[in-house]
């Protein structure tokens, strides 16, 4: 090898494996790459449309503190947005901005998840907390920093807020991103989960194992909902195209405005798959104070113009109550995988207890599909909260699903479907010892 090759391969192991320096400044030093990339995403179109005059007379200055607000806003942190109200007084009226644009939310999650990754890489199995804490103490600082400088005559934030609740996100991102370097939780944090197993009792394997699977069942008839919902957005979207390209022409955004929109846009799609399940489920969901959108009502007032709710449904419902069997094909998903992991121990438990085969498959076959329609539930509780939110201007101060009342009619469709899916998995398996 060539001396002019060895320092570049020296200097690409580097980048890949990180320098050699304290765990903890390895931390800060982690975390600061992520904050800069995430900034320049962030901050590139914003200054693309700021040259482009599509800020009217705002100063450079605001534009950036905009950027912070933005960056701020995608960590989950309230915005107190000002001078809301009329041309005679503007400053009578303000409002909170708590919507989340879970889409952009992901691109700080995805450089958290490669800082810890790369923390991981650098750590020990009992030093990795070093790294950790390094990268916390250094992101709430930026936060703490961030929410100082961005509030002006248009918006403010507290600034505790925003240095703690950013941390969220990066302890979430650095998680990940450690585990899947280290491959287990047991070099993640020192224990042995397999010999901590196997010095249990059967009957407590046996009965940890099937709450572990009715977990992930109700994840998974969760997870196929949400999918399913952002199937049933797609064909909304594609089949109103027409009428977002009309929304589109009347605001004359140019070029690099439609380019800012639309990545507006797309930062709130995982938003709209999160309402579009609401919608699905029966629940709804509000765009503004009284609206309520679902598969057996509409109601719904004056919307801004913006393209996407161009897409939103209308007219007479019809058969649209049908698209509330959508979850009941998630639930069926989730019976399936339960039948295909084979830890139905709560039926073995009934089968030994219950003469009558019959009877102990209905009780246990009950059970499943109410602990899974609870797991479904929750998580769709905290879907729904975290896609709800305000826009800060009048009616749009509500704005996403009808959390208590989606939750509840998915916990039944996916419930009702896990039975099913359970039941009827059998009919198409080749499996003997499952047919057995």
């Amino acid at each position: 090898m060539t001396r002019e090759k060895k320092p570049m391969k020296a200097v690409m192991l580097r980048l890949r494996n990180g320098w050699p320096m304290p765990l903890m400044l390895q931390g800060v030093f982690e975390i600061l790459q992520s904050v800069v990339f995430v900034a320049a995403i962030l901050l590139v179109p914003m200054i693309a449309v700021y040259f482009s005059g599509g800020f009217s007379e705002e100063s450079f200055e605001v534009i950036m503190q905009f950027g912070g607000i933005i960056w701020l806003a995608i960590h989950g942190v309230p915005i107190q947005v000002h001078n809301l109200g009329p041309v005679a007084d503007p400053s009578a009226v303000s409002g909170w901005f708590t919507l989340i644009p879970l889409g952009l939310s992901l691109i700080p999650l995805v450089f958290a998840m490669r800082a810890g990754r790369r923390i991981a890489r650098a750590s020990y199995t009992d030093q990795l907390w070093q790294g950790l804490l390094g990268a916390f103490a250094a992101y709430g600082v930026v936060g703490l920093g961030t929410g100082f400088l961005v509030s002006n005559q248009h918006a403010s934030v507290n600034v505790v807020a925003a240095a703690l609740v950013p941390l969220v996100i990066v302890f979430i991102g650095l998680i990940i991103g450690a585990r899947r370097e280290s491959g287990s939780w047991g070099r993640l944090i020192g224990v042995d989960t397999a010999a901590y197993l196997g010095s249990l009792s059967p009957h407590r394997r046996w009965a940890g194992s099937y709450v572990w699977h009715v977990i992930v069942a109700g994840f998974v008839g969760y997870v196929a909902a949400v999918g399913i919902s952002g199937i049933v957005l797609s064909v909304a979207v594609g089949s109103h195209w027409v009428d977002v390209a009309n929304v589109y022409q009347e605001l004359r955004p140019g070029a690099i405005g439609s380019f800012a929109l639309t990545l507006l846009q797309l930062g709130f799609i995982p938003n709209a798959v999160f309402w579009t399940l609401s919608w699905i489920s029966g629940g709804g969901f509000a765009i503004g104070t009284g609206s309520t959108l679902s598969t057996l009502e509409t109601t719904v007032g004056p919307l801004p113009s913006i393209p996407l709710f161009a897409a939103l449904p209308s007219g007479e419902h019809g058969t649209m109550w049908l698209f509330m069997l959508l979850p009941v094909l998630a639930g069926i998903a989730a019976g399936w995988y339960f039948l295909r992991v084979g830890e139905n121990h709560l039926e073995d438990w009934f089968s030994r207890r219950i003469p009558y085969n019959w009877l102990a498959l209905s009780a246990s076959t009950t059970a499943l599909a109410v602990f899974t329609g609870l797991v479904a539930g929750l998580l769709s509780l905290a879907g729904a909260w975290l896609s709800s939110g305000s826009l800060a201007i009048g009616r749009l101060a509500e704005v996403g699903p009808h959390m208590w009342s989606s939750a509840g009619l998915l916990a039944l469709q996916v419930g009702f479907g896990t039975a099913l899916g359970y039941l009827i998995a059998p009919l198409f398996e080749s499996d003997p010892v499952l047919e057995g």
